[in-house]
């Protein structure tokens, strides 16, 4: 049967849009099977050039799936339409487009290996997940919404994350989802039958093996001298934030909140990213007239876990500026600095701009609301405060990253402050939750959320979120929750991506198994 020679980009297209609906918010898992609907495109797409086809539809697939999964990059420009409102639908193309590169890589890299019998499920299962992991390294890596990180954090696949990490279930996840299309394609019936029985067997471990370890966990653990941590968010819009006229009122909502009555005084406070609209070299200074009040904002023996930004001299009469996360410890007479964390992953783009001087002129650095690119801080080590478990901090983007949370020695749990206000009521902050969240599981550690807008949340060390310990989208309020206990030691947070280099390992073997015997009819 000829078909139109729409029909495989089309399909190829529908395929992305598939598999990027599985992710949360939208939690449509069938669409995973996009991928089993990919790898029919890749076999039985005819063409003069099959490399070049083959890119063009996993390009294709890429930007419907991207397209799904960051179309909200648009709503930072409209914090401030009249001006940048412009640029949104560009960013959104330039960003969907630009990922869907990778795939497109994966796809010719695919064709170009030519894969043989049911192996070739596993072949494009590696080609796949060695494309995310490039995604999330080159050009300092962009991992957002990674193939593994379709399943809800928390759920029993997630679980596999403590193992594997998350590039490994990325590899898991392509190999079950691209399973079924051996049934249609010209591969011996033995073969066909061997593959989905091993399909079958992986899915059934996923959801055994993963619920196994969730009953193993009890909810709600913590040891009895766990601190109490309060999480602020203020609710307030990004577009309203950085008016200098407002920090007064901005203050002062986190002010009220922190000082709100509880059944236990909290021992921790935590405001979000980027809390106040100043820098917090200003806010403390001598003489500022909001330093006596940050010092009254918490109470003897309590330590306040703040966003902010802070300047430093460069030795050449200018600044240099960090986003960072600031340790207030308050003691009987002063508020103390106890510590900071400086951000180490910079947003390209966001906070540090790759063609400064080209974005100055277009006008985009005013996103950034700072004078200068932002300086990358060291490489991610915990943070010690005393009177407060050690804590690995990661500010906004870096908990996209598997593996940043494993430096140094192990703490009790990771902090993840962000300013998810910048996408508003789009899916972003809710993916953003999601993928924080496979941070827990990978290091076996609770992991605490805290926005300005939302979403914040208490999440245990396997990815759950606590009853009733969330703050969802433009809720204002606090959360006050005991600091969950940390679970052993994960083989994913001893070992890193050995087990995904281990899989990519196996791709390579069913290549050269592949290799040896040709293909013959399905019939047969």
């Amino acid at each position: 049967m000829t078909r139109p020679r729409w029909y495989a980009p089309l399909t190829a297209l529908a395929a992305g849009l598939a598999a990027g609906l599985a992710h949360p918010p939208f939690g449509l898992l069938p669409g995973l099977l996009g991928f089993s609907l990919l790898l029919l495109r890749l076999e039985t797409a005819q063409g003069p050039r099959p490399l070049r086809q083959a890119f063009f539809l996993g390009w294709l697939a890429g930007l419907g799936y991207f397209g799904v999964s960051t179309w909200w990059i648009g709503e930072p420009f409209l914090v401030d339409a009249a001006i940048y409102g412009w640029m949104a639908p560009f960013a959104v193309v330039l960003m969907g487009g630009g990922l869907a590169l990778f795939w497109g890589a994966a796809a010719a890299a695919y064709r170009a290996l030519r894969p043989r019998s049911a192996w070739k499920v596993l072949v494009f299962a590696g080609v796949f997940a060695a494309a995310e992991w490039l995604r999330g390294h080159i050009l300092t890596g962009f991992p957002w919404n990674l193939v593994g990180e379709s399943w809800r954090a928390g759920g029993a696949p997630s679980q596999a994350a403590a193992l594997v990490g998350a590039y490994g279930l990325t590899w898991i996840t392509l190999a079950v989802a691209a399973a079924p299309a051996v049934l249609l394609l010209p591969v011996r019936r033995l073969a066909q039958a061997g593959m989905m029985v091993a399909a079958g067997i992986a899915l059934t471990a996923l959801y055994a093996g993963g619920a196994g370890r969730l009953a193993a966990a009890a909810r709600e653990s913590y040891a009895a001298d766990a601190p109490i941590i309060r999480v602020v968010q203020a609710n307030i819009d990004q577009k309203d934030k950085w008016k200098p006229e407002n920090l007064g009122l901005v203050f002062s909502a986190y002010e009220g909140l922190t000082a709100r009555p509880a059944a236990e005084r909290p021992d921790i406070v935590i405001w979000p990213e980027g809390a106040l609209p100043a820098v917090i070299d200003d806010v403390i200074a001598a003489g500022s007239p909001y330093a006596p009040r940050l010092r009254d904002a918490i109470q003897p023996g309590q330590t306040l876990l703040m966003g902010a930004n802070r300047a430093e001299p460069d030795g050449k009469g200018g600044y240099r500026y960090f986003n960072t996360l600031v340790a207030f410890r308050r003691d009987q007479s002063a508020l103390r600095v106890g510590g900071y964390y400086d951000k180490h992953r910079l947003v390209p783009f966001g906070e540090f701009m790759p063609l400064g001087d080209l974005a100055g002129r277009l006008g985009i650095r005013a996103l950034v609301h700072m004078p200068d690119d932002f300086t990358a801080g060291p490489t991610p080590r915990p943070l010690v405060v005393p009177g407060m478990p050690a804590v690995q901090p990661l500010i906004c983007y870096e908990a996209l990253f598997p593996g940043l949370a494993a430096g140094g020695r192990r703490p009790a749990w990771i902090l993840n402050i962000s300013n998810d206000a910048w996408f508003g009521r789009t899916s972003g902050p809710w993916q953003h939750l999601n993928i924080a969240s496979y941070r827990a599981i990978e290091q076996g550690l609770p992991i605490i959320r805290s926005t300005p807008t939302g979403v914040s949340a208490v999440i245990d060390a396997q990815g759950r979120i606590l009853p009733g310990k969330k703050l969802v989208l433009d809720q204002f309020g606090v959360i006050d929750a005991r600091l969950p206990s940390p679970a052993p030691t994960t083989f994913y947070s001893r070992f890193g991506d050995w087990s995904f280099l281990g899989l990519l390992a196996v791709s390579a073997l069913a290549w050269l198994a592949g290799r040896r015997r040709r293909p013959r009819p399905a019939a047969e």
